[in-house]
């Protein structure tokens, strides 16, 4: 016992999912807001002026009060903690294995954090389609226990990785262009501010920059991920023809500015937490 607690991949493990709890419950709002985003109806008020993450926000504090917000956080936990954990001590293993200690370079990067999220991912799909329909506010689940159980028993297990390839669409790239930028641009800073008392500062900003731009890129694959896993009857193909025809190109962009916002501060200060907590045990992130 003493043995694995003590192994790095586990010492990884833990970071992570220390870092992924703290990002998590600060920016659960931006992701309900996301997710309502993505999944309103055409039709529902015609005439209306286009509903924006504003008038979303305000829609939730209104009808759901403040504590609204934060609906579908208790999925989002326990999605986040093991599959943060998961994601970075099989980050930390592959880069052990493949690289020892050397920084990889562009491509290198691109594999390691798309092979380290494809794993992730994966794993834990299942609470990621209970933790999208709670937050979609269509489904009346009352716990994460009694949502999965409802859509074994309802749907069959297969609905609890509905999504999957849209998931993996989104995810993978993102956490390959991610870590990509991230490297890149950590490498090129001066060695005076790497070295600093400001580091931390100055690879969050690092993160910021790589977050915003992998958020983009991969923003289409997340609306149909969306679709697919609240309207389990659809194929990712079907997904794709109906949001284009509902919304046409801009449809596949609906949440990007939540979205981004959640995903470019979750992922630098999941990194920067994770990369000061590996420092501070001891191990080269």
């Amino acid at each position: 016992m003493e043995l694995l607690v003590v192994h790095p991949a586990i010492k990884a493990f833990m970071c992570g999912s220390l870092s992924g709890t703290c990002s998590t419950l600060l920016f659960q709002p931006l992701d309900l807001v996301k997710t309502r985003l993505q999944t309103l109806q055409t039709g529902v008020q015609p005439g209306s002026g286009r509903v924006g993450m504003v008038s979303v926000l305000l829609s939730v504090v209104r009808t759901e009060r403040l504590l609204g917000l934060w609906k579908g956080v208790s999925p989002s936990f326990i999605r986040t903690i093991p599959g943060v954990g998961i994601y970075f001590s099989t980050y930390y293993s592959l880069k052990q294995h493949f690289l020892q200690d050397r920084c990889p370079g562009a491509a290198e990067a691109v594999l390691l954090g798309g092979g380290a999220r494809t794993v992730a991912g994966v794993v834990m799909l299942p609470v990621t389609v209970v933790k999208t329909r709670f937050e979609c506010g269509r489904y009346s689940y009352g716990s994460v226990i009694g949502a999965l159980r409802s859509v074994c028993q309802t749907e069959g297990p297969a609905a609890l990785f509905s999504g999957l390839m849209a998931t993996l669409l989104r995810d993978v790239p993102f956490s390959g262009i991610y870590v990509m930028f991230y490297s890149q641009t950590k490498a090129s800073l001066p060695k005076e501010i790497s070295t600093s008392p400001a580091a931390p500062v100055a690879n969050f900003s690092c993160g910021v920059l790589a977050g915003v731009l992998a958020s983009l890129i991969t923003q289409p694959a997340d609306v149909v991920k969306t679709h697919v896993q609240v309207n389990p009857q659809l194929k990712t193909a079907e997904a794709i023809r109906y949001i284009y025809m509902e919304y046409g190109l801009q449809g596949f962009f609906r949440g990007a500015v939540p979205r981004s916002l959640r995903r470019t501060m979750m992922a630098a200060m999941a990194w920067t937490v994770y990369e000061q907590m590996m420092a501070h045990i001891g191990l080269k992130s």
